[in-house]
């Protein structure tokens, strides 16, 4: 029986990838789970594992084509039956063909867990959709597994029957592990499990990038896992000597201080009886992670400013309906607030810099960051060259991510490497705070509540829609004069916005 061998599923916003490196050549023998070839993303480097064993019988895609997902790469003959027919010298793989024959179409198929993103080496499994013994179609989801942002749907690789499932729910697996095992083709539902098994799926190697066997082996042998290794091969592919350095610097060094545990207070077996315990999302545990690891970490400081809404709002109230009109999107306050930022930040650079080690990164462009409140939490899809954006794109690229934020859609590509934030907790209500950093950026802008408020303007007290503002910021780059600068800055250009016209 012949075998496809298809471009895996490459992350949510990758289509594409190049063939890099073909590992086998036609009429060689493989076992399951032996890599065939190498594909290179703009991202990542992947590598496709033999689906079956048996005989390369034809490469479809050639090294450097370029192909889709689900492109047909290769196709793989089953059994020892495959190495007669690719290969030409037939005649010593002749005796094996009975053997083929007796094998039925209920070929063993494992279900791996899919590429999870650059940074993200593990997942939980949160929901499964099917249960041993039940039948599949090639394609169909299979599981559903929740990582440190984004919500990942594994599909069936193979038509057939889930014969066993490893990782159950609620378990925690790394990234190329396994989740189940599949009998493909009619004969697999033969012999279905009664239950699904409650083991922890085997840690597998770590995040996008495969390790070279060698390595592997290694640090299965030493107990090491692949999160204290620095790789140097590749696309930070792990090697055999950094397996070796990694165990040698773990000798020498001293053993880790026990962290600190918090003892929960005592609850009477009445308040106990009334308490609901749920355990937290991944997305919540990062969520923390992240908020804590930053205030450990940046000397951070809040500075305060307030802004007369009434020029931003009477703009608005002018353009809005021949805005919407022209480029089919709401103009809303975000856009002159993602603008003023960038405005401020050409001319306080700091602001949009991040220290690496000794060194401060200065960025000469903005990502610039947009919070945004999701049902299951705080994420910020990033707006890339937001200060090439023209006010409509900026609104556009809003309103997208937003939606797609609150879907749980969002790729880890759309949430990484922004160098400014801007986070509005107004649309709650709030009408002051300080928001935390998000590291390694060292700024981040509150908006807050637009309030009528009594102001003296020329000597007189009238009343003006007031906001305030506040700038969170890492003191270890940026000064209290680069600070209020930037507000100052945010401010003059929100009270008269024909400044960003200007430049001014």
């Amino acid at each position: 029986m012949t075998t496809e061998v298809r471009v895996p599923t490459l992350g949510e916003s990758v289509t594409e990838a190049t063939v890099a490196t073909w590992f086998k050549k036609p009429g060689e023998t493989v076992a399951v789970d032996e890599m065939l070839c190498e594909l290179e993303t703009d991202k990542v480097t992947v590598e496709v594992p033999s689906p079956v064993a048996g005989t390369l019988a034809e490469v479809v895609a050639a090294e450097g084509d370029t192909v889709g997902v689900d492109a047909l790469l290769a196709t793989v003959t089953e059994g020892a039956e495959g190495s007669a027919t690719a290969s030409p010298p037939s005649t010593e793989k002749k005796p094996a063909e009975p053997e083929t024959a007796e094998q039925p179409s209920g070929a063993s198929v494992n279900v791996m867990v899919p590429t999870l993103g650059e940074s993200v080496a593990e997942a939980t499994v949160s929901t499964w959709f099917k249960a041993v013994g039940d039948s599949v179609a090639q394609d169909e989801m299979l599981c559903e597994l929740e990582t440190d942002k984004v919500s990942v749907e594994v599909p069936a690789p193979a038509a057939g029957t889930i014969t066993e499932i490893l990782a159950a729910e609620g378990s925690t697996i790394q990234a190329g592990g396994t989740l189940a095992v599949m009998s493909s083709g009619d004969a697999a539902a033969a012999t279905p499990k009664a239950e699904p098994a409650v083991a922890p799926a085997p840690a597998a190697g770590g995040k996008d990038v495969e390790d070279a066997p060698s390595a592997k082996k290694a640090m299965a042998e030493a107990g090491i896992s692949r999160d204290h290794v620095t790789g140097t091969g590749r696309d930070g592919r792990i090697m055999k000597d950094d397996v070796a350095s990694a165990i040698a610097a773990a000798s020498a060094a001293p053993a880790p201080a026990p962290a600190p545990v918090v003892a929960r207070a005592p609850v009477s077996a009445d308040d106990a009886s009334r308490e609901e315990r749920v355990k937290m999302t991944r997305l919540r545990q990062t969520i923390a992670k992240r908020l804590k690891d930053s205030q450990n970490t940046a000397a951070m400081l809040t500075t305060y400013n307030e802004v007369d809404m009434t020029e931003v709002m009477a703009l608005r109230n002018e353009y809005k309906d021949l805005f919407l009109k022209k480029h089919g999107v709401k103009l809303g306050f975000m856009s002159f607030f993602t603008k003023a930022c960038c405005h401020a930040l050409r001319e306080v650079p700091e602001v949009n810099a991040e220290i690496d080690g000794t060194d401060i990164v200065y960025k000469n462009f903005v990502h610039m960051g947009i919070a945004a409140g999701t049902p299951t939490g705080l994420v910020v899809p990033v707006i890339r060259d937001a200060d090439a954006m023209s006010f409509h794109a900026i609104e556009q690229a809003i309103a997208e991510k937003g939606a797609r934020a609150r879907d749980g859609k969002l790729s880890m590509a759309e949430m990484q490497g922004g160098t400014f934030t801007i986070s509005n907790g107004g649309v709650y209500g709030s009408l002051m705070s300080s928001p935390i950093l998000n590291p390694p950026q060292s700024g981040i802008l509150g908006m807050h509540k637009i309030q009528d408020r009594p102001m003296v303007v020329n000597g007189e007290i009238v009343i003006r829609p007031m906001m305030y503002l506040a700038l969170s910021y890492d003191h270890r780059i940026v000064d209290g004069k680069g600070a209020v600068t930037f507000l100052v800055r945010v401010k003059e250009a929100l009270e008269d916005p024909r400044r960003l016209l200007m430049d001014l």
